[in-house]
């Protein structure tokens, strides 16, 4: 059964439709969710999405009924503006998803009513390319059938996980929410490096990307421990040996270094949430 054909006569709301916004409403509709199920309030839609209307696409039209989900993708800083035009279908049948970065559940049962079905996700930015993964959590409101459906609609643009209590969103949004940004990260010094070690600028880029693209694939298809990996391809007194060495003793140390990023990240997360 397709991801529309799970979604009743109200269909789905979303409420934003920017970059993720943009990601998961792609992958929707690759999933067998229809144009015409679907509304979207946005007040600089994509061409893209305004051609939609073609297929039945309603675009900033305010739903005269209660949708069956409402995703809430707007960015955090207008979330007050946006809320009260969906405020109404709060306390009711309507499950709400909020992709929104740093508003707690807490704030949306105040917007819409403690007796709302809430869930919380956090993503990331390869949710694009259907190459996400996403943390979700959930109010006592939400049932299991609705959980599950939120875990289909966010599988179509990625891996899923479920968290035990909201707490933990926060080292989520550190390690795989802000995660990528240090991918890129080591993908512009290792570039940088290799240029200084006499590579052509093209050449080095596609060399550092191709290796990190490589490895995160061979992570995941392999099934293989990360360390085991690193240990097979680690020759004692070899080549990778040697700049192990270096990344894992200067000046900290890898590990010290990725566990102080990822505390401030998650300290940074946890301030957001407070106001």
């Amino acid at each position: 059964m397709s991801i529309g054909e799970k979604i009743g006569n109200g269909g789905l709301l979303l409420l934003g439709c920017g970059k993720m916004g943009g990601a998961m409403l792609r992958g929707w509709l690759a999933q067998g969710l229809a144009a015409d199920q679907v509304t979207v309030l946005d007040p600089y839609p994509a061409d893209w999405l305004v051609a939609l209307e073609a297929d039945g696409l309603r675009l900033n039209k305010q739903p005269e009924t209660a949708p069956d989900i409402a995703v809430i993708a707007t960015k955090p800083q207008i979330m007050a503006d946006a809320i009260p035009g969906v405020a109404a279908f709060g306390n009711g049948p309507t499950m709400f998803i909020s992709v929104a970065a740093g508003t707690l559940i807490s704030t949306f049962e105040e917007m819409l009513g403690d007796k709302t079905p809430i869930i919380r996700v956090m993503p990331n930015t390869p949710a694009a390319i259907g190459a996400g993964i996403s943390a979700l959590v959930s109010n006592h409101s939400v049932s299991g059938d609705q959980m599950a459906l939120a875990e289909e609609l966010l599988a179509a643009v990625g891996q899923t996980v479920l968290l035990d209590n909201e707490d933990q969103m926060h080292a989520v949004t550190a390690l795989s929410g802000s995660g990528p940004a240090y991918v890129f990260a080591m993908a512009e010094a290792m570039t940088s490096a290799g240029e200084k070690l006499g590579l052509p600028s093209d050449m080095a880029k596609k060399l550092a990307l191709g290796t990190i693209a490589g490895a995160g694939r061979l992570m995941l298809e392999s099934g293989t421990e990360p360390a085991t990996l690193r240990e097979q391809v680690t020759s004692p007194n070899g080549t990778t040996y040697a700049g192990l060495q270096v990344l894992q003793q200067t000046p900290e140390g890898l590990q010290d270094l990725i566990d102080a990023t990822l505390k401030a990240a998650s300290d940074r997360s946890e301030d957001l949430a407070k106001g």
